[in-house]
């Protein structure tokens, strides 16, 4: 790709977000009714190629299991207020009723000052696997080593690392960094790791076996290009990783699943995001914006409530219809935020695409 001249100094290469890109039909259409939007990852398989941020606002017990019966992957937040608190619901109810800017970066801070429990670790945990889906929860990778027992011990699914910024090679001379690498390959559950954003980082990432990577740098919460000047537009990282996951299997034979994280707000960007190359997307304010959303109407990021250096605020996710309407439909109007799936499965039915993986191969053009 075309550097472009920054100054006489440096170059830099032009990144694309969603709301610049178009996806070009093809030359025949297929009714949406009969393509397949399911995907698989390790021994699971899942209708619908959604994941479910492990955001407080988005992802409780109740929200996960209803992903999982729906045919998504809620995924569970170990840090976050369900592994703090014997009961969040009044803590959720002071982050929801605290008014905007200070006092809420107060409230957010205050709640999560309470340490982890490790003991409500494996109750939450046993709470999706007795609602009879596929478990699965996260955690960053400066508290993976000192709870992995737990999830062993309560034979967690799905297992993702997840953080802004995760790489293979963390350095530091003042505490011992977790070797991803050695750390996925002797865990026995099947790992999902990132956020990422360039070639070489998901390449990495790929290489310590992981069975998914997770592309993208912050979502609609975080403000991290604000506060660190950090991050990708999130088509390019997930076309960058589309090209490490082709060398990764070239080399070793092994597909890694490629997660778009970021940005996405309607179901034209999930569309958008598998044909970059995304077998499945994770999304945050879109599923907050559910009834049944912990948030009640708004959402943060884990990255706004560092005690130091908050990366993100609460944001407002106005309600626009329950889980089932806004993953599934019916959509009662065209602003693309409700029937998320059943607007992937029409843009695949108009370009006559029959299946995920199909589709990563349909045309796109630059709008701007």
């Amino acid at each position: 790709m075309a550097e472009i001249e920054i100054g006489l100094g440096k170059h830099g290469r032009r990144g694309y977000g969603w709301d610049e890109l178009a996806i070009v039909p093809s030359r025949r259409t297929r009714d949406p009714e009969d393509v397949d939007v399911s995907w698989e990852i390790d021994a699971y398989t899942f209708p619908l190629p959604i994941m479910a941020a492990p955001l407080d606002s988005v992802s409780s017990p109740e929200t996960c299991v209803a992903l999982g019966r729906l045919g998504a992957v809620g995924v569970l937040n170990l840090e976050g207020l369900w592994t703090r608190y014997e009961d969040p619901e009044p803590v959720l109810e002071r982050l929801a009723s605290a008014s905007d800017g200070e006092e809420s970066a107060q409230a957010l801070r205050a709640a999560y000052a309470e340490p982890v429990r490790p003991e409500l670790i494996a109750a939450r945990i046993a709470e999706l696997r007795a609602a009879g889906v596929v478990s699965c929860a996260a955690l960053t990778p400066q508290r993976t080593a000192e709870y992995a027992d737990e999830i062993l011990k309560a034979e967690l699914d799905l297992f993702v690392i997840h953080g802004t910024v995760v790489s293979a090679e963390h350095l530091s001379r003042g505490v011992e960094p977790l070797n991803l690498k050695r750390f996925v390959r002797e865990l026995e559950v099947p790992v999902i790791v990132g956020g990422c954003a360039s070639y070489q980082a998901a390449l990495h990432l790929m290489r310590t076996g992981a069975a998914g990577v997770v592309v993208g740098v912050g979502g609609r919460a975080d403000r991290v290009g604000d506060v660190l000047g950090v991050g990708v537009p999130p088509a390019t990282a997930v076309a960058d990783a589309r090209a490490a996951r082709m060398r990764h299997l070239d080399e070793t034979g092994v597909y890694v699943h490629v997660i778009a994280d970021g940005g996405m707000a309607t179901g034209g960007d999930v569309a958008k995001a598998i044909v970059c190359g995304a077998d499945a997307v994770v999304l945050g304010a879109p599923l907050a914006r559910a009834a049944e959303a912990p948030g009640r109407g708004w959402t943060w990021s884990m990255t706004a409530t560092h005690p130091t250096l908050p990366k993100g605020s609460r944001v407002a996710a106005p309600t626009v219809g329950s889980l089932e309407q806004v993953l599934v439909g019916p959509a009662t109007e065209a602003g693309g935020k409700t029937n998320l799936v059943g607007a992937l499965r029409a843009a695949m039915g108009l370009c006559g695409y029959e299946s995920l993986k199909d589709f990563q191969k349909a045309e796109l053009v630059a709008t701007r």
